[in-house]
């Protein structure tokens, strides 16, 4: 390396120039010196007497959870000079652009990061309900100038000028903000009790609690309808949670997880775990009315409520509290993209590399990731994160086309088969093309002690990245 007159001490790194190439080189502990370009006398850095002349590029990412969050976490290891977190191969950089000074911006309608797959258990749990819904403020790993967070929604996406209208969420005051790549990431809106309908973190322990109230004070038990993965693991988190409640799972079909292409061995061993936890199952009773009976009954100091819930095939029974995770999920993509980016049913075309399918203006510059994406295969967080990563991933391969004319080396999704796991109390199943698995080391394998939380968690690196640089 050349002779290095000057050495400029920053916060984060070590900025050195050379005397007789007026180039630039970044020192930053635990990487490598990288030439970048030459020094601008109008930038500088907090705590820098100099600053260096980065590429700036903006991105706007619309949805804050797995999927979006999984994009941010990934493009800020490949504006550092490392291997993206959720990599296994060593990232390849071009010699002339190590760096990339990201502006991130994330527009969420909650104020925080929601773990959607523990909704079962928060919704039993008190203490539970807690850990689940973390403020974007509160998350280690994301605190860094690069990345602001809105608590907003985005009502318009102009893909041809590059534009999106934000509202933010206490104002109500609409903003332009202008974007060089856009990731759609807001996923499928999901009635409750499947999901929260909070959009801040008080609001939502105060929902929580109150429906966790109701449920403990269930005089005459609980009847979930709904035998999809969530009412599944809704039943059995209720049941293992507080055992001395009556809990009902009622199905419209023969079978549970009837609407998946799921393997007959994983449907009847769901069935199998969801009565060994306790749960009492009938199949083939589809929901006819649900009638709130006069005259609550009294259980202690708190009024427990009566309904009577009948079905078409004649038969009635009684509950105090009936929990409808029935799947009407719907997609939010046609609150803000053109019908030219979405199917019939409002899920973004892509291609295999998460790009906006052509048709779409500026389709090169708009990526869609997690459940939006018009995709086969069961959504499921996995595929949120992943498909976060891999749209990262290709978001940087068009930087370094920009600034060093490098052809892009995309990664790209592969079809996806059907493949479930599902937390059933104590233990678990899952089940895929290579077959089905269950018990409690499948429990531990798949969800840990508390519903993915920790795995998903480590696996973004919300706490900080965790990650060493592969060798290869």
């Amino acid at each position: 390396m050349p002779y290095l007159d000057r050495s400029i001490a920053c916060p984060a790194f070590s900025l050195y120039t050379d005397a007789s190439t007026s180039s630039f080189y970044i020192w930053i502990p635990e990487f490598r010196n990288l030439a970048m370009g030459s020094l601008s006398p109008n930038t500088q850095a907090d705590g820098c007497d100099a600053a260096v002349v980065l590429p700036t590029v903006r991105i706007l990412v619309a949805g804050g959870s797995y999927a979006g969050l999984s994009t941010v976490v990934n493009l800020l290891d490949l504006g550092r000079g490392l291997t993206a977190r959720m990599s296994e191969n060593k990232y390849k950089y071009h010699p002339e652009l190590g760096l990339v000074n990201w502006d991130i911006t994330v527009v969420d309608e909650r104020d925080g990061f929601y773990h959607l797959i523990g909704s079962p258990l928060a919704l039993a749990d008190t203490e539970y309900a807690k850990k689940t819904w973390i403020k974007f403020q509160d998350l280690p790993g994301l605190a860094t100038p690069q990345v602001n967070f809105l608590h907003g929604s985005i009502s318009n996406v102009d893909c041809a000028t590059r534009t999106a209208i934000l509202i933010d969420c206490a104002t109500k005051i609409a903003t332009t903000h202008s974007y060089d790549y856009f990731v759609a990431a807001t996923g499928l809106r999901r009635a409750w009790p499947v999901v929260p309908q909070s959009l801040t973190r008080k609001q939502y322990l105060l929902e929580a609690e109150e429906h966790i109230h109701a449920v403990s004070h269930a005089q005459h038990g609980v009847v979930v309808v709904g035998g999809g993965a969530v009412g599944i693991e809704m039943a059995a988190e209720l049941k293992t949670v507080k055992p001395h409640l009556r809990v009902t799972l009622v199905h419209s079909r023969d079978r549970l997880l009837s609407s998946e292409c799921l393997s007959e061995e994983c449907k009847g061993k769901a069935l199998e775990l969801l009565r060994e936890a306790g749960v009492e199952v009938l199949l083939s009773h589809r929901l006819l009315a649900t009638t709130k009976m006069s005259g609550s009954e009294i259980d202690g100091d708190v009024a427990s409520a009566e309904y009577k819930i009948d079905f078409t095939n004649g038969k009635s029974m009684r509950a105090s509290v009936v929990i409808m995770a029935v799947s009407n999920s719907v997609s939010t993509a046609g609150e803000y993209l053109p019908s030219s980016a979405l199917d019939e049913k409002g899920y973004v075309h892509i291609r295999s590399n998460t790009m906006f399918a052509p048709g779409t203006p500026n389709a090169e510059h708009h990526f869609c990731a997690g459940d939006l994406t018009k995709w086969p295969g069961i959504k499921r967080c996995g595929w949120a994160m992943h498909t976060g990563h891999y749209a990262a991933h290709n978001i940087h391969q068009l930087v370094l086309q920009r600034y060093t004319g490098q052809k892009p080396a995309f990664v790209e999704l592969d079809e996806v088969a059907p493949m479930i796991g599902l937390a059933v109390g104590a233990k678990a199943v899952a089940s895929g093309p290579e077959g089905t698995v269950f018990g409690e080391d499948v429990l531990k394998a798949y969800f840990k002690h508390d519903l993915g939380f920790t795995i998903c968690w480590d696996w973004m690196g919300l706490g900080g990245r965790n990650k060493e640089e592969p060798a290869a």
